[in-house]
């Protein structure tokens, strides 16, 4: 028997988000950390990870598509393994966290990143010169990284103050998130299902969500084909920041 959501406001909240998540992956990264928040204005944190999951593992595919000739092999070397001890911690402490807490957390540094770098906007600071990829930072952040991406979906703040700093053509910085979520949301598949996430409730809603993601797939691609690098990495800050603000607003709301 299948039983889906049939809250009308679900839908009307779910729709976007799934969009958010198929520009997120063809277009301006950074959107998709917008998706869980949106989910939990009307179903718990888990939920909305668990309802998410087949729409990010259907865009990844788009993503690996579109990018497929543009991704920096020196990075994945150092992010995979970082993100992997992520979802392992992930996996092992998804029963006992609090979900406000996580946003709290993650919303704080997507906050405190954007928020210096607009500040040297503002001073007219000349930017550092391009960093190239570092192990010890890299595997850090991957692995905070692959541990909000397991809890919330929201692996965006904490990579991209690993990434930014490099300052990546748009689409080698594309082309290198394809691959590296694909390896994370895929990666999750098996956790989630151990962890009793996939009921039927939720694998059918999400079936039902599934065409959506190429509508935002086409959005994406058609922003993206059309604003140049700086106009790129000001929208990817100014997204981040945006969703920085949600995380702490639901993760105060969630403690009180």
């Amino acid at each position: 028997m299948i039983v889906l959501i049939t809250d009308p406001l679900f839908y009307l909240v779910a729709i976007p988000a799934v969009i958010t998540i198929g520009i997120s992956k063809a277009g301006i990264g950074g959107t998709g950390s917008l998706a869980t928040p949106l989910m939990a204005l009307v179903v718990s944190v888990p939920q909305a990870a668990a309802l998410l999951l087949p729409s990010i593992c259907i865009a990844d595919i788009f993503a690996i598509w579109a990018f497929r000739r543009t991704w920096d092999r020196k990075n994945l070397s150092i992010m995979i393994p970082g993100a992997t001890i992520g979802v392992i911690v992930g996996t092992l402490s998804f029963k006992y966290l609090d979900p406000a807490f996580i946003k709290l957390i993650i919303g704080s540094i997507a906050v405190i990143f954007s928020s210096l770098k607009f500040i040297d906007y503002l001073r007219k600071k000349i930017p550092p010169p391009p960093v190239g990829p570092n192990i010890i930072k890299g595997g850090f952040w991957c692995a905070v990284c692959g541990f909000t991406s397991f809890v919330a979906h929201s692996g965006g703040p904490p990579l991209n103050v690993y990434m930014i700093p490099q300052r990546l053509d748009k689409s080698i910085y594309m082309g290198t998130l394809a691959i590296f979520y694909t390896y994370v949301n895929y990666a999750k598949i098996g956790p989630y299902w151990w962890l009793g996430q996939f009921n039927i409730t939720n694998l059918s809603t999400s079936l039902i969500l599934l065409p959506i993601v190429p509508i935002g797939i086409f959005i994406g691609l058609w922003i993206q084909r059309r604003i140049d690098d700086v106009l790129f990495y000001r929208a990817i800050m100014t997204l981040l920041f945006a969703t920085g603000i949600k995380l702490l607003y639901d993760g105060f709301i969630g403690l009180n």
